[in-house]
């Protein structure tokens, strides 16, 4: 179950919450290299062991396409380019979920470049694969409580200089062994967070066309 997309080496699948100033909020490790994103997700938010942080009323996070687009979550439209890299060199945006999915991939360009940046830092992270099962599920929780201390206390780090930058294209982190299936939940909890996100995207379009 942990075997990664070779075969040849011990992987986990880690989901990670950060605030916009790049700090990590929340880390839920252990899961095996194959489990899908869906199924750790679901895990994170029905066990209140886990403590996952759920967002008050009228607030929501800014996720990829794997998650539900539910209240609390908001993710991108299906069926259209989303990642930065994919807007380059195309000309002007030709309709309202292009514009969102572009805006919100700007948004949550800052969890890739928190986990780059975590890479970046501990090198330990690319060789987890050498200690026992048990200790491979705390490393990178204690990498995200370091990056969190260097944050809060070292104001003119190197790294976060680098990759603080908002244009800074990332290769996207998502994604697990087991694929990224949508998650579905109740459809009269969807619906909320579809007329959210339509009145975003209709919003950002007219003021991209007046």
């Amino acid at each position: 179950m942990y075997r990664g997309r070779k075969g040849s080496m011990v992987t986990q699948n880690v989901m990670a919450v950060c605030s916009h100033d790049m700090m990590f909020t929340y880390v839920h490790a252990g899961w095996e290299g194959s489990a899908n994103d869906s199924r750790i997700f679901l895990d994170a938010i029905a066990k209140p062991e886990h403590g996952f942080p759920m967002p008050s009323q009228g607030y929501y996070y800014v996720v990829d396409a794997g998650y539900p687009n539910t209240p609390g979550f908001l993710a991108p439209y299906r069926g259209e380019s989303y990642h930065l890299n994919e807007f380059r060199g195309r000309g002007r945006i030709r309709n309202k979920q292009a514009l969102f999915n572009y805006r919100h991939s700007s948004l949550r360009n800052v969890i890739e470049r928190c986990f780059g940046l975590l890479k970046a830092r501990f090198p330990i992270l690319k060789y987890i694969h050498g200690y026992p099962l048990r200790r491979q599920v705390q490393i990178p929780i204690a990498c995200c409580a370091m990056h969190n201390f260097i944050r809060m206390h070292d104001a003119m780090d190197q790294l976060f200089t680098e990759y603080e930058r908002e244009d800074m294209e990332m290769p996207s982190s998502s994604g697990s062994n087991g694929g990224n299936d949508p998650i579905e939940l109740d459809m009269s909890q969807q619906h909320v967070m579809h007329e959210v996100r339509e009145d975003i995207a209709n919003a950002i379009w007219g003021d991209c066309n007046q």
